[in-house]
This record gives structure tokens, sequence and C-alpha cells, in this order.
């Protein structure tokens, strides 16, 4: 009943020699500064996680967009169907893509010289490779701030550590006592905030290196249908000399 009665109580109802040792403990027994940094790790904390679960869930809905857009291309479509399927409303950067050539297509198909073809052609690799990069740029969007939470968080816990050891030696020379309990406290909110510090960047660090990947995957697979598509419309365009 005792343990229980003080649990509840919190830290106020520890003695002078029961330092409260608990997570929310050190925080409200650290410096003005210790906190800063603690609310500042935890803050960047909720930040990365939010920005890896709205990229995972993005790049898994990507990736079943294009298995189903590639089944409806390569099922023996004509492009005049496919174009006017999915040049109303493209749903993912795949159909932009075939939507951004077709619109080029659509506008210069009547050209008949030999010069106009080949303007035509080059035009439409120039139309698909500024919407492949604008898509990637799009998928890269949230990378940046997982890179510097997964860089500067190390670095703000280091900065806690190195005020809360400096505590510890304050105390040591008020007190005149090189007693454990004396500096303990310091210590362990030293040691918390470096804890802080790595929980927030290693998530962001390991999250920033798979999505990396992930997308330069699918920017592959992207550049890999644009040039399918060049070659096909490239095909079309001959067939009119």
């Amino acid at each position: 009943m005792d343990i229980l009665m003080l649990a509840a109580a919190g830290p106020a109802a520890l003695g002078p020699g029961e330092a409260d040792y608990s997570f929310i403990g050190l925080f409200f027994r650290a410096d003005i500064i210790v906190k800063a940094v603690m609310i500042g790790l935890a803050l960047a904390s909720i930040w990365s996680w939010a920005i890896i679960l709205d990229k995972q869930f993005q790049l898994m809905g990507l990736r079943r967009k294009a298995r189903r857009f590639e089944d409806d291309f390569w099922a023996g479509r004509s492009l005049d169907d496919l174009d006017n399927t999915f040049a109303a409303k493209p749903r993912d950067p795949m159909s932009r893509v075939f939507a951004a050539a077709m619109s080029e297509w659509r506008e210069s198909k009547d050209s008949t010289s030999e010069g106009q073809m080949l303007s035509l052609r080059e035009r439409i690799d120039r139309v698909m490779n500024v919407a492949v990069q604008r898509e990637i740029s799009n998928l890269e969007s949230g990378l940046g701030a997982l890179a510097s939470i997964g860089s500067v968080s190390v670095f703000v816990g280091l900065l806690g550590t190195v005020w809360g050891i400096m505590n510890s030696f304050r105390a040591i020379a008020a007190s005149r006592d090189t007693n454990l309990a004396v500096v303990a406290p310091g210590i362990a909110e030293a040691l918390f905030a470096t804890a802080l510090g790595l929980v927030a960047a290693i998530p962001a660090v390991i999250f920033y290196n798979k999505f990396s990947t992930d997308i330069s995957r699918y920017a592959v697979r992207l550049e890999g249908y644009a040039d399918e598509l060049s070659a096909i419309l490239s095909r079309r365009i001959h067939g009119r000399r």
C-alpha cells in the first residue's frame, strides 16, 4: 500500500535521498536546457515516424497502382483506348507519364514532314523525362527531413548529455561530496538525453536508406516504362513516312 501511495503521489512524495529515476521523474528534475533537448528530440521522433508511415503507405500504394497500370497497358488495348481511360484522371506516376506523352502526341499527330516528325519524337521524350523527374521529386519529399533528423538528433542528444554531466560536476563542487547519490541524478538525465537522441536518429537513418533504395528502384521502373512508350510512339511516327 505504501508503494502504491508513493507512485500515485509522484516525484514530490519522494524523500530527499530517494531520487525518482523513472523517465517522467528524470524529465521533471532536469535542467531547463536538458528539458528543451528532450522535448525537441521527442518532437523530432514523432515527426520522423509520421514521415515514415506516410512514405511507407505511399510507396505501397504506388507499387500496387503500377502493377495494375502495367497489366492494363500490356493487355493488348490500343493506345487511344488507354488514353481515353487515363487522360482525364491519371491515378499514379506511371499513368501521368503516359498521359503527358499522349497529350503531346495528340497535339502534334498530324505532322507530315520528316522534320516535324523528328521534332515530335524529341518533344515526346522531353515531356516524359520532365514528367518522370517531377514524379521522382515528389516521391523524395520528406527524405530530407529524415536525413536531417538522423544526422542531427545524435548531436542534440550529446548536447543534453554534456550539459547533464556539467550539472553533475557543479553538484559535486557545491556539496564537496563525491558520493554517487550526488552525481547520479545528473548522469541519469544526461544518459536519458543520449537515449532520446538515439531513439530519434536510428529509425530515421534506417528508413531513409530504405526509402532511398525503394524510390531508386521505382525510378528505374518508371524510366524503363517511359523508354518502352517512347519506342512504341516512335514506331508509330516512322509508320507515317
